[in-house]
């Protein structure tokens, strides 16, 4: 099980406090490889720059991807520049994974299947392996699905993470979570502007 893994499981399985963003958590999941990736030592990092190992053993096929798909070449990537490449539609990538492997089954409306299609997951050791991480409070994982909120941290709350480049890269994924909902809410105002001017009000 990987921590991108858990973290969409979770996502799937949580009664989440708000609507979980498709590109937050596309975010958080590209932060929770470059963790996974420090943990396999396929990369450390050197202040926010992401240095890749020369040579990385990963079993799963979506981290092995994430190590592949490395900048190799100095100065590096930033982790926020690597979230926001791989994070493109990541959360899709992985939801395909958990379908093939038989760990989520998509119900369909009667009426109209196309449009009411619901992920449901199966379970499964993944699922209970999730579960266990997430009732336990896991650090990262709590961090993460707080970030893309799944659950709400209040500060005094947050659980401490002792490696300091892991803390680094939930500070950039809280960042750019930030972001992205700032670029949301600008596109929004700009929109019920541009409505107004039609509208002539």
């Amino acid at each position: 099980m990987t921590t991108p893994q858990d973290l969409l499981i979770v996502a799937l399985d949580v009664a989440p406090s708000r609507p979980v963003e498709q590109g937050d958590l596309s975010l958080a999941l590209a932060g929770a490889e470059v963790i996974d990736l420090i943990d396999a030592q396929a990369l450390t990092l050197d202040d926010d720059r992401i240095v890749p190992s020369a040579v990385w053993t990963l079993a799963d096929r979506l981290l092995d991807d994430a190590a592949s798909s490395l900048v190799r070449q100095m100065p590096y990537e930033s982790v926020e520049d690597w979230l926001w490449r791989r994070g493109r539609g990541l959360s899709s990538a992985y939801l395909a994974a958990l379908e093939a492997e038989g760990q989520v089954t998509r119900q369909r409306g009667r009426w109209s299947p196309a449009r009411t299609a619901r992920t449901t997951l199966v379970d499964s050791p993944a699922r209970s392996h999730a579960a266990d991480r997430w009732t336990s409070g896991e650090p990262v994982l709590a961090v993460l699905a707080a970030a893309v909120g799944i659950r709400e941290l209040p500060a005094e709350d947050s659980p401490s993470v002792a490696d300091d480049a892991v803390e680094t890269v939930l500070a950039a994924v809280n960042d750019a979570v930030m972001e992205l909902e700032a670029v949301r809410q600008r596109r929004a105002i700009e929109d019920a502007a541009f409505d107004n001017i039609w509208r002539g009000d």
